[in-house]
């Protein structure tokens, strides 16, 4: 009787080892997902301020006219 006892309890183990398993491979998922997300963003938001950069420093040089931007 020990013998299955510990077979059930084994066996009981291993599910409950596999349920935490599987949770980490979602959460590594989720994780990546977001990683990728984040990425993209910080991408977009580099590009939106090197082209602001450069329309700043158009302004100043003088090469496009301050007023149509609200600078008088």
């Amino acid at each position: 009787m020990k013998k299955d006892h510990l077979e059930v309890l084994l066996e009981e183990m291993k599910g409950k080892f596999d349920l935490v398993l599987e949770g980490h491979d979602a959460i590594r998922q989720e994780i990546q997902e977001t990683r990728q997300e984040l990425g993209e963003k910080i991408d977009m938001n580099t590009f939106r301020l090197k082209a602001l950069g450069k329309k700043l420093d158009a302004i100043a040089s003088g090469s496009i006219a301050s007023d149509s931007y609200g600078i008088v």
